[in-house]
């Protein structure tokens, strides 16, 4: 989707920003502005909200930056925006890091009533300048998993694989709650430390979001998937994988056999699971409680 840019506004302090011939953005947001190297730094708004604040209102016309918008365009009507959609213009990347914000009740310019239920705040991945008569090309964000089954058997089709399958559909339904886009890559490999290793460097090298393994948590001979991915770990997440076997092993203690870890490894979440679906149901219960969380946190984005 392309959008029209109808205008471009900053101001040095609060509250409503003032019409520019052209805006420069840095990875600070818009260079002279007052909300550079905030959790906000860009903000944008399309026409369409304006023009129904004004049916509602029965408004004035509203001039230029009143709604305290960096950007204002045309074309994105009722599309969902997203946190992670992205806005390109040439070499110009915007990340979305938010829809709306905190309302505050002290300030009472006419932006106000609109900003924080439809307004657009994104970060500068790339720089560039804007203005008017620019457009912007719309790249809705899909998010990457894979899912690797570790299994001598199943990859030989002696059986169904059974957790696999169901932490790709745990995983669908909670980005479906999200209301963000997945797309799922699944692979049953033998317990074989090279193959694991090759489908976590694909994962790694393509910019893939998430990565679950299940199987090979164990210490059986067989058992190689914490050898392979603890080595790979940038950062470990013990907590999540202690809770899981602390709440489970309180009731069933062989839950507290399973060495299983969570971490990242270059641009992903990485999860290794058990491989039995009653532990894999068990684990993506707990995980997908904090995932949205530390996708944030591993994008650097303060949501607070």
């Amino acid at each position: 989707m392309e959008l029209k840019i109808i205008s471009v506004s900053l101001a040095a302090e609060r509250g409503r920003k003032y019409h520019a011939d052209k805006i420069e953005l840095a990875k600070s947001g818009v260079i002279g502005d007052v909300h550079a190297n905030t959790s906000r730094p860009v903000s944008m708004i399309d026409q369409s909200h304006i023009d129904t604040f004004k049916k509602i209102t029965s408004s004035r016309s509203t001039e230029t930056g009143e709604f305290a918008e960096n950007i204002r365009v045309e074309g994105l009507n009722d599309t969902k925006v997203k946190a992670f959609d992205r806005f390109v213009h040439n070499d110009l990347i915007l990340e979305v890091s938010q829809v709306g914000k905190p309302f505050h009740s002290s300030f009472r310019e006419i932006g106000h009533y609109v900003m924080p239920r439809v307004g657009i705040f994104m970060r500068v991945l790339g720089q560039g300048t804007l203005q008017a008569g620019d457009r912007l090309n719309y790249i809705p964000k899909v998010f990457k998993a894979k899912v690797v089954t570790l299994s001598d058997r199943a990859s030989k089709g002696i059986y169904e694989d059974v957790s696999g399958k169901l932490i790709g559909e745990m995983l669908t339904k909670y980005f479906d709650k999200l209301g963000w886009e997945l797309a799922i890559d699944k692979k049953i490999i033998p317990d074989s430390r090279e193959q694991l290793q090759a489908e976590i460097s694909h994962a790694t090298q393509n910019n893939y979001d998430i990565i679950f393994t299940t199987g090979g948590t164990g210490i059986g001979s067989r058992d190689i998937t914490l050898s392979v991915v603890k080595p790979l770990l940038d950062h470990e997440i013990p907590g999540i994988m202690e809770h899981i076997r602390m709440k489970y092993g309180s009731l069933k203690p062989n839950a507290l056999l399973s060495g299983g870890v969570a971490g990242t490894i270059g641009s992903a979440l990485i999860y290794t699971l058990p491989g039995s679906a009653k532990a894999v149901a068990e684990y993506m219960q707990e995980i997908t409680t904090t995932l949205q969380h530390l996708i944030f946190m591993k994008a650097d984005m303060d949501v607070h």
